[in-house]
């Protein structure tokens, strides 16, 4: 795996590069010029009640990091970790309160980062060239006041299906993690498919989940008291560039990754910055989720052969957000 050039398949140029795979791997108007769900399009009602029929333990997986002030998070894009704060306490009498009959209560609030934890990336927070998803021109959609035309919030409701985890680190890894800067490419994918067995298939509306091992690392790191290190942003192994066409011909829904970034870091151009993101978000259409704990879930299907599931994982509704906090469940 470690072999990979992007150079040999794709030249020495990132932004040509990227100019070909956004024209080649296009979604643009497939579905209407007012679309707000991108690739979640192929998520639909038929493919979720299929989904919920793979239920069979009841087993649910929490797939979320913690969101406290201990989280990855050191300040880049001024990204920091979650500040929660306890606006009235058990100290609160009900006399202070000005409550009837002995009624107090305890209240909290907390300041974060969309981004700053276990997130999904929506539509309106990558451009390519000041272009927003479906051909919009992104000054004129996403302004201060946040995203007019692919809101986080269209993702409410449909987000919830088939999940399919592709525990590349478990299947080509070595101790079921791969180095940082792995490059993890389309006949990774397909190789984790065929070792995993066919309820590893991938479709059209599934939301594929690829485990890379690095949280498992830093979890060890945690651990031993040496903190999260460069976990967010960092170096790190993740999606090849070259991924973005079995991303675009598998038509599927989403796909979220362990990782801070989803795809391979450093990138595998010298200066480039998140390329494969360029294409994903606003000429795929494709919703990019990070920072996913996926070692729990990871373990249970390397246990039973089981690696498709139920994957409720809306995001949270902040009207014309780019981004949200999730929860993900899996449920076998």
């Amino acid at each position: 795996m470690n072999g990979y050039d992007i150079t040999a398949d794709f030249g020495l140029d990132p932004e040509a590069a990227i100019a070909d795979s956004a024209k080649r791997f296009s979604n643009w108007n497939r579905w209407g010029a007012d679309d707000a769900l991108g690739t979640v399009n192929f998520l639909d009602a038929a493919k979720r009640a299929a989904a919920a029929g793979l239920v069979r333990r009841g087993t649910s997986f929490s797939l979320s990091l913690p969101f406290d002030e201990d989280g990855p998070q050191f300040g880049w894009k001024r990204r920091v970790n979650p500040v929660r704060v306890m606006t009235s306490t058990g100290m609160d009498t009900p006399e202070q309160m000005g409550l009837p009959h002995g009624l107090s209560v305890a209240d909290d609030s907390v300041f974060m980062p969309l981004q700053c934890s276990t997130q999904w990336d929506g539509l309106g927070h990558v451009f390519d060239h000041g272009v927003a998803w479906n051909g919009r021109v992104a000054r004129e959609v996403v302004t201060s006041e946040g995203d007019f035309a692919t809101g986080i919030e269209h993702l409410a409701a449909p987000v919830v299906g088939r999940g399919v985890l592709l525990d590349v680190g478990r299947a080509l890894g070595e101790d079921g993690e791969l180095p940082d800067g792995c490059p993890i490419t389309s006949a990774d994918l397909e190789e984790t498919i065929r070792r995993q067995g066919e309820t590893s298939a991938v479709g059209r509306g599934d939301i594929v989940l690829v485990r890379t091992g690095q949280l498992s690392r830093v979890r060890r790191q945690l651990a031993a008291g040496e903190g999260w290190g460069k976990y967010a942003g960092g170096p790190a192994p993740g999606l090849s560039f070259e991924t973005a066409g079995w991303l675009h011909s598998t038509e599927i829904a989403a796909v979220a990754t362990d990782t801070w970034g989803a795809e391979v870091r450093p990138n595998e151009w010298p200066g480039a910055m998140q390329p494969l993101h360029q294409v994903a978000l606003p000429h795929i259409g494709l919703l990019l989720g990070e920072m996913w704990d996926l070692d729990g879930l990871a373990a249970d299907c390397a246990e039973d052969g089981v690696h498709e599931f139920l994957l409720a994982a809306q995001p949270l509704p902040f009207t014309r957000a780019v981004g949200s906090p999730v929860n993900p469940v899996a449920v076998k």
